[in-house]
């Protein structure tokens, strides 16, 4: 191999060796979020609050899954005064630029609800109403099944019908707030769900979240209180 044939082949090699390093990753179909919040206070009344949540998603070519998780936990003077958890798992699938199909399933406990647990199945369609750089909103509509029992050991298996808006405003590049309503009707309870909050970034991926959720349910067992309200300020951390 002469001289000129080495030339040759470098030549020929290292622009698509340089394009190789050049080309940008490609993006990963994962994601996720974790928030963690804490409120401690003593002197005359010994009180302390922990709320925290996880989820992560997995997205490749139309198809969506997500696993969320949250819990809270309070106390006063060493007594447990308030302990909740969720979990829920969706899928969806793209049918169009603005359309969608999903099933979820939806976990909840309540230590001093109305309903120690509820679950329910549910498959529907949703629809993304409005898609600007400002503004997000979209809309569910569905069907499915609920089981629940109550404090009292009473349970309750039902067909239930849900609705769901999700609203978002980018407030500016490290703002937004975020408005979730969800509700399950069924022939014997209809639960309510609100979420409200405000989210500011930090540095990164950090940021600090505000929030006001609202649990209700229309007919619980007596001596129960029917809405229960959850406010928390938490560090939420993406990846």
């Amino acid at each position: 191999m002469n001289l000129r044939t080495l030339v040759t082949l470098a030549a020929l090699v290292l622009p698509l060796s340089s394009q190789a390093q050049n080309a940008p990753e490609p993006e990963s179909p994962w994601s996720g979020k974790a928030t963690l919040g804490y409120l401690a206070t003593s002197g005359n009344t010994e009180n302390s609050t922990l709320n925290s949540g996880f989820e992560v998603g997995y997205s490749v070519e139309k198809w969506a899954h997500i696993f969320t998780a949250k819990a809270v936990n309070a106390s006063e003077n060493n007594v447990t005064t308030a302990e909740a958890y969720d979990a829920g798992w969706k899928s969806e699938r793209q049918i169009t630029d603005h359309d969608l199909l999903f099933g979820r399933l939806d976990w909840r406990k309540d230590r001093f609800g109305g309903f120690d647990t509820q679950f329910s199945q549910t498959v529907g369609y949703g629809r993304r109403l409005i898609d600007t750089d400002k503004h997000k909103l979209n809309a569910e509509i569905g069907a499915g099944a609920r089981q629940s029992e109550a404090q009292d050991g009473t349970k309750e298996n039902e067909t239930i019908g849900t609705g769901g808006l999700y609203y978002t405003w980018i407030l500016s590049e490290t703002a937004e707030f975020r408005q979730d309503l969800k509700v399950e009707a069924g022939s014997e309870n209809t639960y309510f769900e609100s979420v409200t909050a405000l989210k500011a970034r930090l540095v990164g991926d950090l940021a600090l979240v505000a929030s006001y959720t609202v649990k209700h349910n229309t007919d619980v067992p007596a001596l129960t209180e029917k809405t229960d309200t959850y406010t928390a300020l938490s560090l939420e951390y993406a990846f």
